[in-house]
């Protein structure tokens, strides 16, 4: 008779799927998912900040058609995302929001930058640029959809990510990340940890190279991460639930340039 081969469930850094440098994982949703170490958290801050320029630098027109491609990807593996999450509404919410935001890929220019009257001989342009690094903590549930809520805006705008996935429902993340790694998010762009909240998150907030951080998976108190964070004066965001092109816009850097006219 034979015997089903289980799944080994990874982390997913710099576009590979090491296991914890600890060696450890933990008993969830009936798999042995790897417990991700601070020291897996700095290595995958710093897969994101290698793969950082290219990625900033792809046209948005081109960063929409990689979100798209995630989402052509997920829709193969509908039913297998289903049975993770429970049904088919969840993993259709998210791959409607990869394609969401695709569309929002290249308007997001048009949206935020502007040309600013100036009394005097210069042309004044703002235009929105990437903040960088970005730290993630995903909601528990829904555990599909929740994070891709907080990923793809983060995303779009041509920053890279290092994600704390559902601490109880990894699986859907961790399923996810064999879809990036599979279509043409280029490595360390998305970086997914599974572990304990309570030890990843405040290394997460006081890392010196993260930028900005996504705290709305945190259950109970934030304040200590949010001290942590003011240490580099890093970014903490508070978009609500829904979408919108300003949850995009949370993670983006307004850079004014002057010009003389006539140069």
């Amino acid at each position: 008779m034979r015997l089903p081969i289980k799944k080994t469930y990874k982390l997913y850094i710099g576009g590979a799927f090491p296991r914890s440098e600890s060696g450890r994982s933990y008993e969830v949703e009936g798999a042995n998912v790897a417990l991700a170490s601070k020291k897996d958290l700095r290595d995958a801050v710093r897969a994101a900040r290698e793969a950082l320029p290219k990625w900033a630098a792809m046209t948005a027109y081109n960063r929409g058609q990689v979100l798209y491609r995630v989402a052509e990807i997920m829709e193969g593996r509908r039913a297998q995302f289903a049975e993770l999450v429970g049904g088919d509404a969840e993993v259709d919410e998210a791959i409607d929001t990869w394609v969401w935001y695709a569309g929002w890929a290249d308007k997001l220019a048009q949206l935020l930058g502007t040309s600013n009257p100036v009394a005097g001989p210069y042309f004044n342009f703002t235009v929105p640029e990437p903040t960088g690094v970005v730290g993630v903590v995903a909601p528990e549930e829904p555990p599909l959809a929740g994070l891709i809520a907080r990923a793809a805006p983060a995303i779009v705008g041509g920053n890279a990510l290092v994600i704390i996935a559902s601490e109880r429902r990894p699986l859907a993340a961790v399923t996810l990340t064999e879809v990036l790694a599979t279509s043409d998010v280029p490595g360390g762009v998305v970086n997914v940890l599974t572990g304990r909240k309570g030890d990843l998150a405040p290394v997460l907030a006081a890392h010196m190279d993260v930028n900005a951080i996504d705290l709305h998976g945190v259950e109970g108190d934030r304040a200590e991460l949010e001290r942590l964070a003011a240490d580099n004066v890093k970014r903490v965001v508070r978009n609500g639930s829904g979408h919108s092109p300003y949850h995009a816009a949370a993670f983006l850097e307004l850079k004014t340039v002057w010009h003389p006219i006539g140069v």
